[in-house]
Order: C-alpha cells, then sequence, then structure tokens
C-alpha cells in the first residue's frame, strides 16, 4: 500500500456567511473570514498551478431550494477567487475513497458541529464541545489517525456536516511536518476553524498569521 504524500492544506469553515454576497456593513464573521482568506492566499501562493478542494455535498435545505452546488464548493471558489489564484481546481464534494494530490494544494472546507449551544441550529448537544475538541487537537497536532477515525454517525448525530473531508485529508496526505491553528471558535454555536498543515520541513506555518480565538 502506497503511503499517503507530504502536502500543504488548508481547512476553512463551509458557512455561506463567508460569500461576498452575505458580507453587510457589519460582518457577522470578520474574524473567520480574515482568518480564512489569509491562510487560502498562503496556499494558492505555494501551488499556483492546483488546488484540490474537499467538501460537503449539497444539504437538504439547498436541494429543497432547488441549489445543487454545495455550499463548501462555492465557499471554496470564492476564497480561492479573493486569493487571485488562476490555477486548476479539482473539486470534490462529498470526497472519494481515492484522493490524487499530484503535487497540488489541498483546500477543505468543513464545519464541526453545529450544536455547540441552546441558540445553534440543531440546539445543544452537550456532546457537541467533546466531539469537536477531538477535532480540534488533532487539526493543531496533524493527528491524520485521529481524523481517519472520526465517528460519521456521531459526527452525523451532531450536524457535523464537515466529518467526511476530515476523514478524507486524514486519510489523503501523511502527517505535516508543522500545523498551525489561525482560528478557532464557534459563533452561531457552529464550530469554524481556519488551519494551515505545511507539508515542507523547517517550516512555520505559524509565521504568517496569529491564532484568533473568540
Amino acid at each position: 500500500m502506497t503511503s499517503p504524500p507530504a502536502a500543504d492544506a488548508v481547512v476553512v469553515p463551509a458557512t455561506p456567511l463567508l460569500l461576498p454576497g452575505n458580507r453587510s456593513l457589519r460582518d457577522p464573521v470578520a474574524g473567520v473570514r480574515a482568518a480564512a482568506e489569509g491562510a487560502v492566499r498562503w496556499l494558492a501562493r505555494r501551488h499556483p498551478e492546483r488546488v484540490v478542494v474537499l467538501g460537503a455535498g449539497a444539504d437538504a435545505v439547498d436541494r429543497g431550494r432547488g441549489v445543487t452546488r454545495p455550499a463548501s464548493l462555492r465557499v471554496a471558489r470564492s476564497l480561492l477567487a479573493v486569493a487571485g489564484f488562476a490555477g486548476r481546481v479539482d473539486e470534490h464534494a462529498p470526497p472519494g475513497e481515492d484522493l490524487a494530490l499530484g503535487g497540488g494544494g489541498l483546500l477543505v472546507v468543513a464545519d464541526g458541529t453545529a450544536r455547540r449551544d441552546p441558540e445553534a441550529p440543531g440546539r445543544l448537544d452537550p456532546r457537541a464541545a467533546g466531539f469537536d475538541e477531538a477535532v480540534e487537537t488533532a487539526l493543531r497536532h496533524g493527528d491524520v489517525a485521529a481524523l481517519r477515525g472520526l465517528d460519521e454517525a456521531l459526527g452525523r448525530a451532531l450536524l457535523c456536516s464537515g466529518v467526511p473531508a476530515l476523514r478524507a485529508l486524514g486519510s489523503g496526505v501523511a502527517r505535516p511536518a508543522a500545523a498551525h491553528v489561525d482560528y478557532a471558535g464557534h459563533p452561531f454555536g457552529v464550530q469554524y476553524w481556519v488551519v494551515r498543515w505545511s507539508g515542507r520541513d523547517g517550516e512555520d506555518p505559524a509565521q504568517d498569521a496569529g491564532t484568533r480565538r473568540p
């Protein structure tokens, strides 16, 4: 069995609030947006020819409105446009079993749970905080085995649509040489992360951005 390759990867939220049309004079996700745009610029600079996007498929709400293009892909394309990326984009939503990076960068568009507090879309579930903490620990330490092992059934119960993409990240790349969390928080009761993984030895993604945790 071939070992997964070392790769640069970025994780950003899938929230449609990051789309330009949802930005108002008072941006409700200004900190998330700044971190996500900075991380995707970092990825685009390092991989100007090709980026592979992993995200969730269209949800029931979108399908009910006749929207078939997943929010995760729309968010990815928007952030790549802001970064000035003009290369090839390969999209996988939902991701399949095989991930062929071929030297490109990896953009993972995934939220955590949506049951972090009583005002969350799925209302409060006491299991959500622990689930998100386990995911964040894996992202912070580049623990690909922990991501591969995320419980999909529990993720569905906690409205964590990002589990398939996060599992694919854990399966598709080697443990990064360095990892940095630019943002971690759960505004509106939904867990968001912005994370950079560097596949290059001797580099520290933390030099490009500070961590934001509201």
